[in-house]
């Protein structure tokens, strides 16, 4: 087995297959500013993902920060989810606008449409919602609540990267739906984000935001520096010919944590007309002192998985309102990624998968698995 196992492995590409479009930016001397390689991989990121517009950014909490500002949501009133990276809440902080917190579904962890509904105000311009773990939120409803309410409709998919939902990317839902590539993703181009806008004018917005709003001397709106470099564009180029059969390699060790888990620990429901993308391998224990027990008896063993998503974003120190979000704070206390990368080995999986049934079993009754398969 693998002396230290972290929840993820960032993949690398063939070194020479790198290496090759690198000779070619050293060649043209263009490093950034919108160059042939960025150009190049929000072509081929479009045709691979069947959207139709994609901006490609310096990194996915910057993407949420341009969609907010392509809608004129500064200091708005936001309806989002308490379960979800930081990076969703700091961005909308960031921004001047008002997080309204609503509690997630059990089953799935993605934000309640019923909730949102409920929530809505006069104050309110927008949802974000996140398709948490790569699995989809209720795109149907919260759509209809969208449209019903003349709200924007924003979609964090930093984890949805390959996850098809009724027949279609499920990042072509929404107005505007964002992406991280950032090294622990499925897709990396080590750091860098991107946003798929659904209207071909918001796309155009976008593309001046992120670069300090002028094209040559002819300057339209405020702007700032989102752009990507030629390199981090030559790696997500040359990792791209690599998604499927990372995606493959991803599902077998899901697959075989699902065959050893699956009476020990719960797991998301599996969604009808989702077609998952593996992204990670979340799990639920019974309390918060059983998984503090696997924490502690996998690391001694090197293993080191991660606590996501903790604390619920709603209990954040630094926020004025912290509104009762009862299973999104429940969810947090429980939940754990286990380890999961393109070249995880069966052995490691089952040393990973024999000690958490260990401290189950020792710690009491386990809880019942949501699902049998967690996709």
């Amino acid at each position: 087995m693998e002396n230290k196992i972290f929840v993820t492995k960032s993949f690398l590409p063939n070194f020479e297959d790198y290496i090759a479009l690198l000779r070619g930016v050293f060649d043209r001397g263009v490093l950034t500013n919108q160059g042939v390689l960025v150009q190049q991989l929000e072509s081929e990121l479009e045709a691979y993902l069947a959207v139709d517009r994609l901006q490609y950014v310096c990194n996915g909490t910057v993407a949420i920060q341009l969609a907010l500002r392509a809608f004129d949501l500064h200091g708005a009133e936001i309806i989002t989810t308490p379960f979800s990276y930081v990076a969703t809440t700091s961005s909308l902080l960031w921004e001047g606008c008002k997080p309204k917190f609503v509690d997630i579904e059990p089953e799935f962890f993605t934000i309640a449409p019923d909730l949102v509904e409920a929530a809505i105000t006069p104050n309110t311009k927008a949802i974000l919602a996140v398709h948490v773990f790569g699995k989809a939120c209720d795109v149907e409803r919260l759509s209809a609540i969208a449209n019903k309410y003349n709200l924007k409709l924003i979609y964090d998919g930093a984890h949805a990267f390959g996850t098809i939902y009724n027949g279609k990317s499920l990042l072509a839902y929404g107005d505007v739906c964002t992406l991280s590539f950032h090294a622990t993703k499925l897709f990396h181009t080590v750091e860098g984000g991107a946003c798929v806008a659904s209207d071909p004018e918001v796309n155009r917005k976008i593309d001046l935001l992120k670069r300090f709003g002028h094209v040559q001397d002819e300057h339209f709106m405020l702007g700032i520096n989102a752009k990507q470099s030629e390199f981090h564009a030559a790696m997500g180029i040359t990792n791209l010919k690599h998604v499927a059969e990372i995606i493959s390699a991803r599902r077998k060790i899901c697959e075989l944590y699902t065959k050893l888990l699956s009476n020990y620990v719960a797991v998301p429901r599996k969604q009808e007309g989702c077609e998952w993308n593996y992204a990670y391998y979340p799990v639920l224990f019974e309390s918060n002192e059983q998984l503090v027990r696997v924490f502690a008896d996998l690391e001694a063993h090197g293993i080191y998985p991660r606590r996501y998503f903790y604390p619920s974003l709603n209990l954040l120190p630094y926020l004025e309102d912290k509104p009762s979000c009862p299973n999104s704070e429940d969810i947090s206390k429980r939940i754990a990624c286990l380890p999961l990368s393109h070249d995880l080995s069966a052995d490691a999986v089952a040393t990973i998968a024999s000690i958490i049934k260990n401290v189950v079993v020792e710690s009491g009754p386990h809880a019942d698995a949501v699902a049998a398969e967690p996709a």
